[in-house]
């Protein structure tokens, strides 16, 4: 078969599977799986090696991230029962000031949060960031905003437990410690870069609070009702408690004493060391059983899931880790699925050959692949609204270049999830829930959300173009 039948027919597949979703409003699971069974027969695999293609790939991401993606939202869910979020963003406020709140929260939102599931994150902290805008100066709000969608659009794809930044490590073959080290340094000076620029707009007039604020969704509601109740500086649970009181035990005596933030969030931090630890032994050719052991992901992650449900046991009792652990599974579900038939377009896309054929039009010192992936990636989340979808899809097409031309992985990874974050807008129930939540117009959360996580996207991938030459 030709290249360019091969080549025409992976843009059809990926076009059509951005027309199921878009236009016809088809689930993208199944819009995927479509996409990957129309490019497997017309790209000559035949009936059974598209069967095989199809469910291969969905197993071997799956068989690779699926525990990982588990285990992180288990311990997200857990941390949200234990109220961890609202006492975490009260000790910021009171470290860091209020000058420095959204550096803080958009680094911390990008990087140790990134176990809790995006939507439930965002819900609890968008109206503790709302109660906190007042305090932190001119433009207060936006500055909050802005902040809180970089970091959450950003973790997502670049840190490790973040379910694109797994998905895509997953795809790629990346080692999930090499995922975890590369992220992070290409997320943290992203959120703030992104952020002080936002942060020099808005101080220049680029805000109109008549015309880009309203009435938060939550004004008016009282604590405990149905969603989340405001609070000043510390906030409220989603079950209306006190943030203190989330975490309070019983001693024998009967006296009521506090869990500390740290004790929260050691599991999940030790978790995360082990697996960059295990990262730096493997390239520094260090082989210790036990440190080997430790350091695989799994293992590492299962450490911070089983600490952490110690931990929000001894805060809570049984009840409370059986309640976490269930809303957890019906999270990690969907996020599982998705993932699983990413994978089988990906592998479909492998198999049609279309890494040979892109290999040879690409040399590995030279930043057109990287520029490549970030471009289809972009487009892809303009049409359809995902970053996990687009950022996968795009790493797909990508990904069988890689060992052609020597092009280190995890850079396609890094410049995929960076393109999957270019213009988030109405079509993303992120952006909805920011523009809800945080009091926004739709004018103003065009500004907060869809040009600053844009910003966010072009900042990361002119970080990660000049580590193609180091990786």
């Amino acid at each position: 078969m030709s290249e360019t039948v091969i080549v025409v027919n992976t843009a059809v597949a990926v076009l059509a599977t951005v027309v199921l979703i878009v236009r016809f409003r088809l689930n993208p699971v199944i819009s995927l799986v479509i996409g990957a069974v129309y490019l497997g027969l017309t790209a000559g695999l035949g009936v059974e090696g598209t069967v095989k293609a199809v469910t291969g790939g969905f197993g071997e991401i799956l068989a690779d991230v699926g525990l990982l993606i588990a285990f992180g939202v288990l311990t997200g869910a857990m941390l949200h029962r234990a109220g961890a979020i609202e006492r975490l963003v009260s000790t910021l406020l009171r470290v860091c000031g209020p000058r420095g709140m959204p550096y803080a929260t958009t680094v911390t939102v990008g990087t140790v949060l990134q176990s809790i599931f995006v939507d439930v994150l965002l819900v609890i902290s968008a109206p503790l960031a709302r109660r906190i805008a007042p305090r932190i100066g001119d433009r207060g709000l936006p500055r909050m905003a802005t902040a809180l969608a970089i970091g959450l659009e950003c973790g997502i794809v670049f840190m490790v437990p973040g379910v694109g930044a797994v998905a895509l490590a997953g795809v790629l073959g990346v080692p999930m410690g090499q995922m975890l080290l590369a992220g992070l340094v290409v997320v943290v000076p992203t959120v703030l870069i992104a952020t002080g620029i936002m942060t020099f707009l808005f101080r220049r007039g680029w805000w109109d609070p008549e015309r880009d604020e309203q009435e938060p969704s939550w004004a008016g509601m009282p604590a405990g009702g149905t969603g989340p109740a405001p609070a000043d500086g510390a906030g409220g649970g989603a079950s209306g408690r006190p943030a203190g009181a989330a975490t309070a035990v019983t001693d024998r005596r009967g006296t009521r004493r506090e869990l500390s933030l740290l004790a929260l969030f050691t599991p999940l931090l030790v978790g995360l060391l082990l697996i960059a630890a295990g990262a730096v032994l493997d390239a520094a050719g260090i082989e210790q059983p036990v440190l080997v052991f430790l350091g695989e992901p799994v293992i590492a992650l299962l450490i911070g899931l089983v600490g952490t449900t110690a931990v929000v046991g001894l805060a809570h009792g049984r009840d409370a880790v059986e309640a976490a652990v269930g809303d957890g599974f019906r999270e990690s579900g969907q996020i599982l699925i998705l993932t699983g038939v990413g994978g089988s377009l990906a592998t479909t896309i492998s198999d049609a050959g279309l890494g040979e054929i892109l290999g040879r039009h690409f040399s590995a010192n030279t930043a057109a692949p990287l520029l490549m992936v970030w471009l289809i990636a972009a487009v892809l989340h303009v049409a359809i609204g995902s970053v996990t979808i687009s950022a996968i899809t795009a790493a797909g097409v990508l990904a069988p270049v890689a060992p052609v031309i020597g092009l280190a992985p995890v850079l396609i990874a890094l410049a995929a999830g960076a393109g999957a974050l270019f213009a988030v807008h109405v079509t993303s129930n992120t952006f909805w829930l920011l523009q809800s939540l945080l009091g926004q117009s739709v004018r103003g959360a065009l500004k907060t959300c869809s040009v600053g996580v844009s910003v966010a996207s072009v900042v990361a991938i002119l970080l990660i173009l000049p580590l193609s030459l180091v990786l």
